[in-house]
This record gives C-alpha cells, sequence and structure tokens, in this order.
C-alpha cells in the first residue's frame, strides 16, 4: 500500500476499537492510508475495529503498532497535534485548513508528515503534545468542545481531500471551444433572435448583440457544448414551423 502522498494518522492510546475502526473508515473515505498505532488499550488486532471499519479493513492490516509515539513518528519531519484546549506550551496554532496547507507544502517538498489523535476519555496530554512540531485546534464549541477520535481524524482528512480537490486537473485543450467555434454559434442566435424580433428596436441591436457576444466569450465552453446550443437552437426552429 502507498502511503508517501498522504500523511501518517497517528492514534495515541486509542481506547475503543470501535474508534479505531471508525476512524480508518474515515481516513480511507478521504484517501489516507498510513495508520499508526500507540499502545491501543484493548491490544491489537481488535475484532471491534473490523466491524465499524467496514471496507476500511485493509488500512487496519497495515496498520503499525508501537509502544510510544517516538517510535511511530520516527521517520515524520513534522508533526501535528490534534487539541481542542488551550495549552501552555508554546507552539505554532494552525486551523486545520491551516495545517493541512503547512503539511500539502512540506510533502510536496519531500517530508514525511504526521497527525496525532489522541484517546478518546480526554484526548493528547501534554506530554503527547511536546512531541509534536506545531497544533492544530478545531473551532469547536467552546461550552462542548469534545470530538469523537474518528470525527477529529474525519476532518482533518476531509480538508486534505478538499485542497487536493482546488488542484483538480484542467480540461484538455483539444476540447475546449475554439475562437471560431464562439463565432459561429454567436452568429447562430444572432440569426434566429433576429427572426424573433428581439433586437428592438434598431438602435439598440448592435450593442445587443455586443453584449451577448461578451457573454458568449466569458463562458468557458467546451466543443460539445457548442453542439448541444447549435442542435437546441435548430431543435426550437424545427418545432415553430411544425417539424420534428
Amino acid at each position: 500500500m502507498t502511503t508517501s502522498r498522504t500523511p501518517a494518522c497517528i492514534l495515541v492510546r486509542p481506547q475503543m476499537g470501535e474508534n479505531i475502526g471508525a476512524a480508518a473508515r474515515a481516513m480511507l473515505n478521504f484517501g489516507w492510508t498510513d495508520m499508526r498505532l500507540v499502545d491501543p488499550r484493548d491490544g491489537w488486532p481488535n475484532p471491534r475495529a473490523e466491524a465499524l471499519a467496514s471496507g476500511a479493513v485493509r488500512v487496519l492490516d497495515d496498520a503499525r503498532v508501537e509502544k510510544s509515539l517516538a517510535e511511530a513518528a520516527g521517520d515524520c519531519h513534522f508533526t501535528f497535534a490534534t487539541t481542542a484546549r488551550p495549552r501552555d506550551l508554546v507552539k505554532p496554532v494552525y486551523t486545520p485548513e491551516e495545517a493541512v496547507s503547512e503539511a500539502r507544502s512540506r510533502l510536496d517538498s519531500g517530508q514525511k508528515v504526521g497527525f496525532f489523535f489522541g484517546p478518546e476519555r480526554a484526548g493528547l496530554e501534554n506530554d503527547d503534545i511536546a512531541q509534536a512540531n506545531a497544533i492544530v485546534t478545531v473551532p469547536v464549541n467552546p461550552d462542548f468542545a469534545s470530538l469523537n477520535l474518528a470525527q477529529c481524524v474525519l476532518l482533518v482528512a476531509y480538508e486534505w481531500r478538499r485542497q487536493e480537490g482546488e488542484g483538480s486537473l484542467p480540461v484538455p485543450d483539444t476540447d475546449r471551444a475554439t475562437v471560431e467555434d464562439i463565432d459561429r454559434l454567436a452568429g447562430h442566435f444572432e440569426e434566429r433572435l433576429d427572426e424573433a424580433g428581439f433586437f428592438f428596436p434598431a438602435t439598440k441591436a448592435p450593442h445587443m448583440k455586443r453584449s451577448l457576444r461578451n457573454l458568449w466569450s466569458r463562458l468557458p465552453l467546451l466543443q460539445s457544448d457548442i453542439q448541444i446550443l447549435h442542435g437546441a437552437l435548430r431543435q426550437l426552429v424545427r418545432h415553430r414551423d411544425g417539424q420534428r
């Protein structure tokens, strides 16, 4: 399983197998596969984790189990500790969006990045956070700041996937409408609209046509879009003339 292009998800002293399984499911939902477990309370492997993982059992199968956080994060160059509570430790504090942006930048430069997630009862301890390079704080309700382990993993993994989507592949240039394609479409529309008396009064016709041309030029039209619009105009004319 390839893990180099996503962060390590490090669960520190997780307590319930169900939450580990749900975290694995959240990870795979958004493309994360590198799970590491630090001293799971109920041992490993855990049948309850498999039951909650649904189709993400392969994440559990490849999960690393270590006795200490230092061992689990040993190959990481930069790590983030997730916590909902203010801490006395002096470290950079990021929102999930900011943390993921920083993590992606470091990963793109060849570094390995990890995120620490604490146990369900009270989250990460100060000794855990002291080992991280930065803190990630989710802007939750201060009167009820507790997040389920899997929810916290999902929030960060979702943000990772969301930012990945911002760099989606562009449409191939060969599929985009050319200037000539758009000019022909504009001419076709002008012809049919002129027949329908749309350009009235005549003194305003040049301005109206220019506005329509400007509209077409602003749209990121594909060649298939052009064909659909030409076809729609032809069908409207046939319907008007009683043809099918």
